[in-house]
């Protein structure tokens, strides 16, 4: 029987598919992951796109572990007259306010991530990782039920502009949203991608594109600067590296919050192992909602949402610091945006976690390019202060919290959510489900989840009756959705097992697509 080379779980049949592709014709999980990360702009265009951002955690065979940071960055334009106004996403059960316009959009860093990436860790040409995206991109691919949903959901964005239009309408209908099964297209963003493939990064930040993207800005009420294009680099950081649960946790690193506040949750829950079940219980549900209220008073006593820095958090994970709060946990007195995933793990032991993100895009798409630019300015959950208000040059902290776990039994598993300010809670909640109750892969990503925000609480159906009478104790007015819903995240997840075998599971909330690659 042939092994295996590797495993890849993302949003998009087609985004798994182009990993696959890519694992087949001898790449790595790194050419993979790209490969993947392409596709993604192409066949998810209002979660992924070349004008945002994201991270990638990668382990290598060789044991290496670091975080890539190509995430947004505030420009250092002053404020003038903006093109800036809000929109409302409709979830159904659910609304949610974003920003967008010319002055929403921050200095994007996934080309540069891109290039940065494919340096450091891949085996292919950059020309045969493209080629999966192209294809998708010029060739057309059906849209699916859920890219459908999300279309109704950001609508207005859609609306706002006849080239955001154009990404989610059908080419010989342009006046309406594709519908479920129709075709939509990209040509410009397959001619974009050759044209790096055979360049830099300085085509992209220094010439035309460049030019064009400041160039608008100036004219139509944007703030970046040609100066802030060329500035832009790639961070490569240390992770955060936590023992619990009896198992390590490799996940982001500062100056963005999300890894550290998930890692805090989770190590909050460790003494109470053993002691939450039957999952979904009041226990069970009392805990994790408690866990996700403390990590949330950790954020704004610490004024986390602007970021920390390493020594904060060396404190915040401390044994002296997580005591103290373990002790608060017993006594219970607590009461009173657009994003994708993809993992991908190979038969060497190289394992990829990369979160990208678009913000929800800002409408304004840069002229023959195929992309449409984030509006990560417009982002409240990344602009705690109001916005407009950061220090020009300054990194975005992002929720975004791409993890890598190893269990003691020698598995290791790749994960990660899109969700915005929904990001931490969904990655908590599977790995609790993993770790405390010991669940397979499918199982722990689709079980029920809720979430905490401030003193609103969400959860799907499936917790227990008890549960419910003691989470309305504690949140009067809680809100139970009647299944599952993208409002809750999507966490994609490989597995690496102990005798190189593989296992993924695909959230089914934000269309999971799993994809194992077979011998070449």
């Amino acid at each position: 029987m042939h092994k295996p080379l590797g495993v890849v779980a993302s949003g998009h049949k087609e985004t798994s598919r182009a990993a696959r592709i890519l694992l087949e014709e001898g790449g790595n999980a790194f050419d993979a992951v790209l490969g993947a990360m392409c596709a993604a702009c192409a066949c998810e265009p209002m979660l992924a796109s070349l004008g945002g951002g994201g991270f990638l955690l990668a382990k290598t065979a060789a044991g290496e572990s670091r975080v890539f940071d190509f995430f947004a960055q505030t420009p250092s334009a002053k404020q003038g007259e903006l093109d800036f106004y809000p929109i409302q996403a409709d979830f159904g059960t659910a609304t949610q306010e974003f920003h967008i316009g010319m002055g929403s959009i921050a200095v994007p860093g996934v080309v540069a991530g891109l290039f940065a990436v494919h340096a450091a860790h891949c085996k292919l040409p950059l020309s045969k990782i493209i080629e999966p995206a192209v294809m998708l991109a010029r060739e057309g691919l059906r849209i699916n039920k859920l890219q459908s949903y999300i279309n109704e959901i950001l609508e207005a964005i859609i609306s706002a502009s006849p080239e955001a239009k154009a990404f989610a309408t059908p080419m010989f209908a342009p006046g309406r949203l594709a519908e479920i099964g129709e075709f939509i297209y990209n040509p410009d963003l397959a001619d974009t991608l050759e044209t790096l493939a055979a360049s830099d990064p300085r085509w992209f930040y220094e010439g035309d594109p460049a030019i064009r993207l400041v160039k608008d800005c100036g004219e139509k009420g944007g703030l970046i600067t040609l100066a802030d294009m060329r500035a832009y680099q790639v961070m490569t950081r240390k992770p955060v590296t936590v023992e619990t649960h009896g198992a390590r946790i490799i996940t982001n690193s500062p100056p963005s919050p999300g890894g550290c506040l998930t890692v805090f949750a989770l190590s909050l829950l460790n003494p109470f192992r053993n002691t939450l079940d039957p999952w979904g219980g009041p226990a069970h549900a009392l805990a994790l909602a408690r866990a996700m209220q403390v990590s949330s008073l950790l954020r704004r006593e610490h004024g986390l949402e602007a970021g920390l820095d390493d020594d904060t958090a060396a404190t915040i994970l401390s044994g002296q610091h997580l005591s103290h709060w373990q002790d608060t946990l017993r006594s219970g007195g607590l009461a009173s945006r657009g994003t994708t995933h993809i993992s991908v793990a190979d038969a060497a032991g190289n394992l990829a976690s990369l979160t990208l993100s678009n913000g929800e895009g800002s409408a304004y798409v840069l002229p023959r390019s195929g992309i449409m630019m984030n509006n990560m300015l417009g982002e409240e959950d990344l602009n705690p202060d109001g916005f407009h208000r950061m220090p020009p040059g300054t990194r975005l902290a992002s929720m975004m919290t791409p993890t890598i776990a190893s269990l003691d039994d020698g598995r290791w598993i790749a994960l990660g959510s899109g969700g915005s300010n929904r990001i931490r809670s969904a990655i908590l909640q599977v790995l609790v489900n993993l770790l405390e109750f010991d669940m397979g892969l499918e199982a722990a990503v689709s079980a029920p989840r809720l979430h905490l925000e401030g003193s609103q609480l969400d959860l799907e159906s499936g917790f227990s009756a008890a549960a419910l009478g003691a989470l309305e104790a504690e949140w009067p007015g809680l809100k139970q959705w009647p299944g599952m819903n993208l409002f809750f995240g999507g966490v994609h997840a490989v597995e690496r097992l102990g005798d190189g075998g593989f296992r993924a599971a695909g959230d089914p909330r934000r269309g999971g697509a799993v994809a194992f690659a077979g011998p070449s």
